[in-house]
This record gives structure tokens, C-alpha cells and sequence, in this order.
């Protein structure tokens, strides 16, 4: 790893299993200006890391997943029009280098996730929170802006009318609240959690690594305005799987009743 500008945002690997962490617990993982350029760079390390197959996305302690921006820096970092344009620049880069990694993400929610941190969640792939997480975009009462990308992620995951209420109201959602409208995948005791996700990242780095790499482009594709998508190239992801070493290892390990060794290639 490329050394970072902060000691904010940490990177970890074990194996397969890539971790990206917000480390700011003093401030309930609350997002400075150099921990968005160090998740760009992280993320842009993974993806291109060839041993990684998966990558949780947490925060540092038991408080919070990440509280939102650190607004203590607005006043430094987004006091001008043109101050505001570079410190979004920089952090859309970073939510980019996210959403755009091309190994599938999980986000371990624990305790606040709060404004930027919910938008971090949303870029993930797969989100999976503790029983006592709390959930939030308060832009209404800071008198924010709420770009367009963002508000059509949020629409995209719960549906219009969940997303307006969310922004509308800018209250606090418990986990449950969020489990029924589709805000997460799966709400797991606060005790189990940190187990749970890793169960779920090992279930997926045993996994043939095209073939998940394949369907998380195909769904990015299925997602985007038709006159965007690029079918071609899902259809040639496919067939790359149908030409692969592990697809001969599949076919083979099932015959054989034996747990597959997927290599990626």
C-alpha cells in the first residue's frame, strides 16, 4: 500500500479479504478532506490487487460506522464556491473509487451512519448492520444541498417515496426501520456482527472470482439508463468465464464432490 496522507484511513488484507477503515472513532469516524483522498487511493490499490476477492468497508470502535463529513472543516474547507468544488471533487473521487471497485463490497454498519456515511454505505455492495444502528441524511437541517448522484442512489435502493421521507424528515432510523425498506441486506445482533460479516466475506472469496467480478458489472449495467449500457461487454465478460481455468475447476471439483480452488483466471 502507498503511503497515506493519514493515519484516518486504514487498509488491511488477510488472504482474500481486503478492509478498508474509517479510523476516526474520537469523532465517530466523521470524514475529513484527506480520509475521502485515502479512500480513493485504497480502493484503487485493492482493485488492482490480484489476491483480494472481497473488501469490508467499516469504521474504527463500536460508535459508528461513519458520522457523515467532518463539518469542523467547512469552514476552512468549503467556505467559498470554489473551496466547495474542490473539497466535492475530492470526495465524489473517492465515493467513485468505491462504487467503481471491481471486487464485490460489504459495508459492517455499527452504531451512527449519518449523512456521508449513509452515501458511503449506499456505494457498497452488500450492506450488513447490527441490530442497533442508526440511520440518517439530516442535510434539511443543516441547510445542505443534496446532489442528484446521490439522491438517485438513495431512490435506486429504497424507492422514491422511503428516500423523500428520509430527506424530508431528516430523523434518526433504527435498524429494523431500515431493514423494511430495503436500506440494508441483513440486521444481525450487535454481538455476531463482526462473525457474521466475515462468514459472509469467506462465502465469497471461496467463489469463482470472474464469475462474481462478471455479475457485478452486469448488475452496475442493468442499473444505468439503457442507452448507457454496455451489453457487449457483459457478454463478453461472460463468455471469458465460459473460457476460464476455473470453469473447468468448477465442472471438475463438483464431479468429484470436493469444494472447488477457484484462481481467478
Amino acid at each position: 500500500m502507498s503511503q497515506l496522507k493519514t493515519n484516518k484511513m486504514l487498509a488491511l488484507k488477510d488472504q482474500h479479504v481486503g478492509r478498508i477503515v474509517f479510523n476516526n472513532p474520537a469523532r465517530h469516524n466523521a470524514v475529513s478532506l484527506e480520509m475521502w483522498e485515502g479512500l480513493a487511493c485504497i480502493a484503487q490499490e485493492f482493485a488492482v490487487d490480484p489476491d483480494i476477492r472481497v473488501v469490508i468497508v467499516q469504521g474504527a470502535g463500536d460508535k459508528a460506522f461513519v458520522s457523515g463529513a467532518d463539518i469542523s472543516e467547512f469552514e476552512g474547507q468549503r467556505d467559498s464556491a470554489q473551496a466547495t468544488h474542490r473539497y466535492d471533487a475530492i470526495a465524489a473521487k473517492g465515493m467513485q473509487a468505491l462504487k467503481g471497485l471491481n471486487k464485490p463490497t460489504i459495508a459492517l454498519i455499527q452504531g451512527y451512519c449519518i449523512g456521508g456515511g449513509l452515501a458511503v454505505a449506499l456505494n457498497c455492495d452488500i450492506r450488513i448492520a447490527a441490530d442497533q444502528a442508526k440511520f440518517a441524511v439530516p442535510a434539511a437541517k443543516l441547510g445542505l444541498g443534496y446532489e442528484f448522484d446521490g439522491v438517485r442512489k438513495l431512490v435506486d435502493v429504497v424507492g422514491p417515496s422511503f428516500a423523500q421521507e428520509i430527506f424530508f424528515t431528516a430523523r434518526q432510523f433504527s435498524a429494523p426501520e431500515a431493514l423494511a425498506m430495503g436500506l440494508i441486506n441483513r440486521m444481525v445482533p450487535v454481538g455476531e456482527l463482526h462473525d457474521y460479516v466475515e462468514h459472509y466475506a469467506g462465502l465469497i472469496a471461496a467463489n469463482a472470482p470472474m464469475t462474481v467480478a462478471s455479475i457485478k458489472t452486469i448488475v452496475g449495467e442493468i442499473v444505468k439508463d439503457e442507452a448507457l449500457r454496455d451489453v457487449g461487454w457483459c457478454d463478453r465478460l461472460v463468455a471469458a468465464c465460459f473460457n476460464s481455468e476455473d470453469f473447468k475447476e468448477g465442472r471438475t471439483a463438483f464431479m468429484a464432490k470436493r469444494p472447488p480452488q477457484f484462481k481467478g483466471r
